[in-house]
């Protein structure tokens, strides 16, 4: 497809150069100025229907709706002159005529474009005399959102995501003038996979989460750059998590998760499984120490000891009956600097007799042709450029179970996964007679109750690591608050176990940006580093895995 031409045009005094028919309200935004809006959204169009940001274009009588005036040549465009802020001003006028103002009780306060852009561009005189038009308020209309129609614009952002993005259209505006409504169709709720991304694109109260709705002000919030870790397409995302105000919301530390734009990725949505897949954090399943299996009983050790325990004993054992004889069960929810120290441990140094990491029964689910992928784990394509799979031959589920019923196994090492809920209670004898069995995870599950040590794993939130998605697209996760109890990154703990096994074979690292440096070195991921990687993450070179 042919390059547009650049059109060069003068915007607030600026000197703009973009693509011919670019939007200026674009234009502007990518100059670093702002010109006020509502119905405008970069993935859902321009109907130019809130008249909001309205500019003076030299050379013509009238003002311009900037969502809808394509970039030319040689235009001289004012969004800060006195007739475009008198314009902008008699808009928000308009919209705010019948808006209840009930602010102090609004979940939107502190992020509402109708407050933001008052103070910026209203701050006029009221001539509404009238009483304010009524409609209806806390309207469930959807398994997360609730609508209170009095506090809606009717910008129609919503109505367009439904209608365009997952063509489900579940909602529309109906009657004429001031009785117009945004209401669901008759017998109709918004429950599709990715209705959370119509509470995102509201740019009032209008739409609330009614996860989160009354729990906790948004100002109290920090927000933190992170990867969706619910499926393999790794969406960006940020967290949001209170932590100066820990009372507020029973505790809870991570609040809410919101897509963050990265084009390469997931554009500016997420699904609703990756939006709420945060309650897990601070589940009541969470294990927060290390135990070990004494007297039929389980007995607590000192996390960082019970890693060098297990280590003695998977020493000791390999050397006495061989490795042929343990099963490791790996997971794709592992990050990039999990899954290398993993390598190292079992693979290079211990040379386990198995080793599975592809998804199973228990890592699979729904796709559809928006985000979502079957594989709900975010690594599984960083595990095979690491050489899972192709240099690290893998076992199936079937094989370990085969090798465990004939008596060939004498340890088997799961990490966040749960053999039982593949293979089913009748495995449960087998397991609880191996001299040696393991389970690390971050939430109790119910190999556990089997498994002779248990080693406590952080949460995705609460470390700093790298995933790399189904496109081998490579992107940071950054620690959002603080781990749960004695919990540890799982490449700790293996670096840990590594140093008991075989210190001399240790890797020289201290943090997961230090084992991203190794394991960047070479193969697929070289080029890449901690640095380079940013926000929206780099796109790796295809080559063969290391």
């Amino acid at each position: 497809m042919a390059e547009r031409k650049l059109a060069t045009f003068t915007l607030d005094g600026k000197t703009v150069s973009l693509p011919e028919g670019t939007p200026v309200i674009e234009a502007a935004k990518q100059a670093g100025l702002e010109i006020p809006h509502y119905c405008y959204h970069p993935a859902l169009g321009n109907p130019g229907q809130c008249r909001l940001c309205m500019v003076e274009v030299e050379g013509m009588p009238k003002l311009q709706v900037s969502c809808r005036l394509p970039a030319k040549d040689g235009l001289v465009v004012r969004s800060n002159s006195q007739n475009a802020r008198k314009a902008q001003a008699s808009s928000m006028e308009f919209h705010l005529a019948n808006h209840p103002l009930d602010c102090p009780v609004c979940d939107q306060a502190g992020e509402c474009y109708l407050q933001d852009y008052y103070m910026r561009y209203g701050l006029y005189t009221s001539t509404v005399r009238e009483d304010k038009a009524h409609k209806h308020k806390r309207v469930d209309i959807g398994e997360h959102v609730m609508l209170d129609s009095e506090r809606c614009i009717l910008c129609t952002r919503c109505v367009r995501f439904l209608d365009q993005v997952t063509g489900t259209g579940e909602l529309g505006v109906f009657n004429r003038g001031c009785k117009s409504e945004l209401a669901p169709y008759p017998g109709k709720r918004v429950d599709n996979a990715y209705s959370g991304n119509i509470i995102d694109v509201c740019p009032v109260g209008a739409l609330t989460d009614k996860d989160f709705r009354f729990n906790v002000r948004v100002w109290y919030l920090d927000r933190t750059p992170s990867v969706c870790t619910g499926c393999a397409r790794g969406c960006s995302i940020e967290v949001h998590s209170n932590t100066k105000r820990p009372w507020h919301d029973e505790g809870r530390r991570v609040n809410r998760l919101k897509p963050r734009v990265n084009p390469e990725v997931n554009g500016y949505w997420i699904c609703d499984e990756g939006r709420y897949s945060y309650e897990g954090v601070d589940a009541k399943t969470r294990l927060r120490a290390a135990s070990a299996l004494e007297a039929g009983a389980p007995a607590y050790v000192p996390s960082e000891e019970a890693a060098g325990r297990v280590g003695a004993q998977l020493r000791e054992l390999c050397a006495q009956r061989g490795p042929e004889g343990l099963a490791v069960v790996l997971s794709g929810t592992l990050s990039n600097e999990d899954l290398f120290a993993a390598r190292r441990l079992f693979v290079d140094v211990l040379e386990a007799g198995h080793v599975l990491v592809r998804p199973g029964p228990d890592q699979l689910g729904e796709e559809d042709r928006i985000l979502r992928r079957r594989e709900k784990v975010p690594n599984h394509k960083g595990a095979e450029l690491l050489g899972f799979g192709s240099k690290v031959r893998e076992s199936s589920w079937d094989d370990i179970r085969g090798a465990l019923g004939a008596g060939k196994l004498w340890g088997l090492y799961v990490i966040d996964r749960d053999p039982i809920a593949v293979w089913g209670a009748e495995a449960s004898r087998h397991l609880g007679e191996l001299p040696f069995s393991v389970y690390q995870g971050v939430h109790a599950n119910k190999f556990m109750g089997l498994a002779r040590w248990v080693l406590p794993s952080t949460s995705w939130t609460e470390e700093d690591a790298t995933y790399t998605n189904f496109q081998g697209h490579v992107q940071r996760a950054r620690a959002a608050v603080p781990p749960l109890g004695e919990s540890r990154p799982d490449w700790a703990v293996f670096l840990d176990i590594l140093g008991a096994v075989a210190p001399g074979e240790s890797l020289a690292a201290a943090s997961a940006q230090e084992l991203f440096a190794l394991l960047s070195k070479e193969g697929p991921f070289a080029g890449l580093s901690w640095e380079s990687l940013g926000d929206n993450g780099a796109r790796i070179r295809e080559a063969q895995p290391a």
